[in-house]
């Protein structure tokens, strides 16, 4: 007897078999560590490298050494620091918003905006591959809301037509950079859009950042159209190499409301001020490498280019984002195993993450990189073609 209470009988054969069906489906997520030497990991999402940037921790030692390790409270309450504050409005510069507001994580961040701004009287358009989390703030504000097929501005259009004047507003929600397939829409034609049918655009950033636009401020500004969006959500955990997330808008009203309505804000401890002071360096580090970007781009076509020469289908991007589909569970997960085997690590992203038959390889490139390191992903794949 370990003295601990048994679950109830009916709770616990209920959960073993929930979890049973996962496993037979090729379906069961499970917790791993990554080894931290001899393999090539192919899953990060620190594209440019910043995560571990000697500058980039000096200015989280800095910032833990004036501030703490953590920031103890809610923003409301006393979390609120003027190194948050300093990072607030050095990301509103760089993307070109007069406001900005950071969150403690991404998903909590697209949770806000849909769940706090939108309510039961509007309709939400969506993406159809839109991330978890966008449709999770859809569903948290009672609207009613329509998915339209994938990057398909045509098909939006008609939609837009058909729906302008039965709501009290329309918003529409996308992603500059889709995380599991790695492409995204044609900007211009979504800001022209915006212009003629007046929605309230939002567009989630949080894959482009770094990698894409003249000083790596993402897609918007690679487009030509910067702070074109009314609304942009991005990340500080990935490109920027450090933690956390934020929200950008032309309105400071947006701002307030976010702070006035969305629980996600209100009632969680703060973003840790080491968190904030190493994406105030990553900032830094990242204007200093932007004449490097198109190096990085070159690298995606290259490892594009030799993919496809296996036979195997690969969308035509430059983004750090490489999906390779395989459809089915099984077999994407004995390839993750055969690659791991070799000593490269990819992520076997499968249902519901992505759409039933969508299982798939998925990788993540970053600026190190070199051509040896494509050659021995080939070979682990088995010296295809």
């Amino acid at each position: 007897m370990s003295g601990l209470p048994d679950l109830p009988f009916d709770f616990e054969a209920r959960l073993g078999k929930g979890l049973s069906d996962r496993k037979e489906n090729c379906l069961f997520r499970f917790r791993q560590t990554t080894p931290s030497n001899g393999v090539l990991d192919l899953r990060s999402n620190d594209y440019l490298c910043l995560a571990r940037d000697p500058k980039v921790l000096e200015a989280a030692a800095g910032a833990l050494a004036m501030f703490g390790a953590s920031a103890s409270a809610s923003p409301l309450v006393s979390g609120y620091l003027s190194i948050h504050k300093e990072l607030e409005g050095r990301l509103a510069q760089f993307h070109g918003y007069p406001h900005a507001l950071l969150m403690v994580s991404g998903h909590a961040a697209n949770r806000s905006v849909l769940g706090a701004l939108v309510g039961a009287e509007d309709l939400v358009l969506v993406d159809r591959l839109v991330h978890q989390s966008i449709l999770s703030g859809v569903m948290a504000s009672g609207a009613k809301f329509r998915r339209f097929p994938h990057n398909d501005l045509v098909a939006l259009e008609k939609i837009l037509i058909d729906k302008k004047n039965q709501f009290r507003q329309v918003f529409v929600a996308t992603e500059s950079l889709f995380s599991m397939d790695g492409d995204g829409p044609d900007l211009v034609a979504f800001s022209q859009l915006r212009q003629r049918f007046g929605f309230v655009w939002i567009l989630d950033e949080a894959h482009a950042i770094g990698w894409h636009g003249e000083t790596g401020a993402g897609k918007l500004e690679e487009f030509g159209v910067k702070a074109a969006a009314d609304i942009v959500v991005g990340t500080l955990g990935k490109a920027l190499g450090s933690q956390g997330a934020y929200v950008l808008a032309h309105n400071e009203a947006i701002i307030d409301h976010i702070v006035n309505h969305a629980g996600e804000y209100i009632y969680s401890t703060f973003l840790s001020p080491v968190a904030a002071g190493a994406a105030l360096g990553a900032l830094e580090q990242m204007r200093l490498l932007a004449n490097q970007r198109r190096v990085w781009q070159d690298l995606s076509l290259q490892w594009r280019s030799r993919i496809r020469d296996w036979g195997v289908y690969m969308p035509q991007d430059n983004s750090p984002i490489i999906p390779i589909l395989m459809g089915d569970e099984k077999k994407a997960l004995e390839k993750t195993k055969q690659l791991a085997n070799q000593g490269v690590l990819v992520s076997c992203v499968r249902p519901p993450t992505v759409p039933k038959g969508g299982a798939r390889l998925r990788v993540s490139l970053n600026r190190n990189l070199n051509p040896s390191d494509l050659e021995r992903f080939e070979k682990a794949w088995g010296n295809p073609g």
